[in-house]
């Protein structure tokens, strides 16, 4: 699995890069996790609201996720 955070390195981006990689931890996953913050590579997702976490190349949230938001969509 792998599991990009896109953002330009504000707070809340590293917020998020910080909980996915404890929710992946605690879950155990084999995942391949990976800050994104060069923009014309966030441009190529079409997100229009950042951070975003994409899994395995499909945008699957934008904006604040809470770590029970996390932990439901790494678990799928």
């Amino acid at each position: 699995m792998e599991i990009k955070i896109l953002g330009t390195g504000c707070a809340r981006c590293k917020a998020l890069y910080s909980s996915v990689q404890a929710v992946a931890c605690e879950l155990d996953l084999q995942a391949t996790i990976v800050k994104e913050e060069d923009l014309i590579k966030i441009m190529e997702y079409n997100v229009m609201s950042l951070p975003a976490l994409v899994i395995d190349g499909k945008v699957v949230a934008t904006g604040n996720m809470s770590v029970n938001e996390i932990k439901k969509l790494l678990s799928k």
